[in-house]
């Protein structure tokens, strides 16, 4: 294989390969803090507002 196709071989796997471990990261280790999650009975449809 020539030079130029090494190049492009290295920096095609390099730019994947770090792609996947910076998404790992995100994933595992940056996770954002559990929203606060809301009952049944904080959703309003209005559907059931007598008019």
């Amino acid at each position: 294989m020539t030079t130029g196709g090494w190049i492009t071989l290295l920096l095609s796997v390099g730019f994947v390969v770090t792609l996947f471990v910076w998404c790992l990261y995100r994933v595992l280790l940056c996770a954002p803090e559990p929203e606060q999650l809301h009952g049944i009975e904080d959703i309003d449809t209005k559907d059931t507002n007598a008019e």
